[in-house]
């Protein structure tokens, strides 16, 4: 298995082969393992790849041999269009700002050839407004056990706040929302799960492997979420939470009403998450349908108002 700062070190490699090539047009395989610090078997593996990719590369014994590219050959980079250059180097920039890999190099080597400044055109940001590092380090955690296919142990609280341990094979990170998920394969419910990274603690990356094909797998289906109970939801929301509704609804969601108030018409899984996510907004919602929503919001009211009594 090679991981990803192996690729990264060897699609390096390959670009730094090939220039070298183009400059002196023959060179030992004994040169370049010295020249990249690599074993002269593992030169040979990077000639096979660049030729299995199109590239006429060969490699000669004897005296005055060598690996070398046929004489004809030229790098012409008018093969990708203008939009293909800069989706190319785009798509590397986006890697790059999320800290993918170290694929700089890469980056830097590419915008020389296409002679075009890479733009920092993205930035991208996963730790909380706050100070705690925890969060990022949580995310770190996740993407190298994810990448390097190692399973993660963990303690999980659920909405109502019961705590399981559990031992997960990671398998993809999913924003959707305005939260971060970890979808994968738990060992102890023998199934696929999600899981909100905000409600997992203790988090530990084994050095124990899986192998798991997830090329068919639907993460927005997995059994558990298509066995959750969906609710349809009317609320009237005061004008004064306007700046809340067009940030956590779709616009097409949201009616505005002639008194200046909001009519949000939305479906929600039924737990206890979307009761306190209604009294979030405190007395400027009111659930209007449906009425056994209404009424559980008027109990959760009314236990609430008992304490300060």
């Amino acid at each position: 298995m090679i991981h990803l700062g192996d690729q990264t070190m060897q699609i390096n490699r390959l670009f730094a082969i090939m220039y070298t090539l183009l400059e002196k047009k023959a060179i030992t395989a004994k040169e370049l393992a010295e020249q990249f610090e690599v074993s002269i078997r593992t030169v040979y593996r990077d000639i096979d790849i660049l030729s299995g990719a199109g590239i006429p590369i060969y490699a000669s014994k004897g005296k005055g041999g060598g690996i070398r590219l046929m004489d004809n050959f030229v790098l012409n980079k008018s093969i990708l269009s203008e939009q293909e250059q800069n989706e190319i180097l785009l798509s590397l920039q986006s890697l790059h700002t999320v800290k993918f890999a170290d694929i700089t190099p890469v980056l830097d080597k590419l915008s020389i050839f296409f002679n075009k400044q890479a733009k920092n055109w993205i930035d991208v940001d996963f730790s909380p407004w706050s100070k705690d590092r925890s969060g990022k380090e949580k995310f770190s955690t996740i993407q190298t056990a994810i990448l390097s296919e190692k399973v993660v142990s963990f303690d999980y609280f659920s909405s109502a706040g019961e705590k399981t341990e559990r031992q997960v094979e990671p398998l993809k990170l999913v924003f959707k929302g305005q939260s971060w998920y970890l979808y994968g394969f738990c060992r102890g419910k023998e199934d696929f799960r999600i899981f909100k990274i905000m409600r997992m603690k203790n988090l530990k990356l084994s050095s124990e492997g899986f192998q798991r094909n997830i090329s068919n797998i639907n993460w927005e289906q997995p059994e558990q979420v298509a066995e959750m109970q969906m609710v349809t939801l009317r609320l009237k929301i005061d004008v004064r939470m306007a700046y809340r509704l067009y940030d956590e609804f779709d616009h097409e969601a949201i009616v505005k009403n002639s008194d200046g108030s909001f009519m949000v018409t939305v479906s929600f899984p039924e737990n206890e998450w979307v009761y306190g996510y209604i009294l979030s907004y405190g007395n400027y919602a009111e659930v209007l349908e449906p009425k056994h929503i209404r009424e559980i919001i008027k109990k959760e009211l009314e236990n609430s108002l008992k304490k300060y009594l």
